[in-house]
């Protein structure tokens, strides 16, 4: 568990936008060992939706393009997945 300053002292340089960015780019590169589309592409969607969900007053408005791209790529990434 994080101490609860750390998080504070980390978002008021940063907006959320930001540290969700860098939460989808670590979990992205955690998905990579598995060598799993399947997780891939649900990881792309899930933070496609979450982009798109954010506030704008709270993010800038281009991570909401970043989440309606991820939202088109992540179940295109799902489905090229082999069985």
């Amino acid at each position: 568990m994080l101490p609860l300053q750390l998080v504070d002292t980390f978002l008021l340089d940063y907006n959320i936008g930001q540290a969700l960015l860098l939460v989808f780019i670590l979990s992205t590169v955690g998905t990579l060992p598995l060598k799993s589309r399947h997780v891939l592409g649900i990881n792309a969607t899930l933070f496609g939706l979450i982009f798109l969900l954010t506030p704008v007053t709270l993010a800038q408005p281009h991570y909401l393009f970043l989440g309606i791209t991820l939202l088109i790529v992540g179940p295109i990434v799902y489905v090229s997945g082999r069985r």
